[in-house]
């Protein structure tokens, strides 16, 4: 029984960690599109750098799958939520307009200390009802595939 486990949840990982790296294709969550970027540009907000997409893991323990990210912004985005513009954040905002001289960087750098910033929610990981579909096709596949091994082996 370890083994039909084991061989479930790591169907579950390849088969699942492919469909969350293609949300980021998609730009969507399954069939739920992203909001768009406020700043009108080609690309996905998250796919500039790649980091994000890139820092997702899986985790197979003895009962359960789970998906993670080592980006600490990685959950804004996955939830949504809000950020409060800090002193911090400005000097970063400058330095990056003069580095790039991208007049959004710049728009940024001029907002004010305490100025709330929110992020709409651009989910890529997480339950959706194709999640469970695809679970519970691999689930019964597998258990088909136990059930005609046992009666393959079953001699009278």
């Amino acid at each position: 029984m370890t083994d039909l486990r084991k061989k479930i949840l790591n169907d579950l990982r390849v088969e699942l960690s492919e469909e969350f790296d293609r949300n980021f294709q998609r730009k969507a969550f399954f069939d739920r599109r992203w909001p768009p970027r406020k700043i009108n540009r080609p690309g996905s907000l998250l796919m500039v750098t790649g980091t994000l997409r890139r820092s997702i893991r899986c985790q197979v323990n003895a009962d359960s799958v789970m998906w993670e990210s080592s980006e600490k912004y990685a959950s804004l985005h996955n939830y949504g939520g809000t950020l409060t513009v800090t002193a911090k954040m400005k000097r970063f905002f400058w330095y990056k307009y003069k580095a790039t001289n991208d007049e959004s960087w710049k728009w940024m750098a001029l907002m004010k200390t305490g100025t709330v910033i929110t992020i709409p929610q651009r989910q890529f990981l997480g339950d959706h009802p194709q999640v469970r579909k695809t679970a519970e096709r691999i689930i019964n596949d597998n258990l088909q595939n136990a059930a005609n091994a046992i009666i393959k082996n079953f001699k009278p």
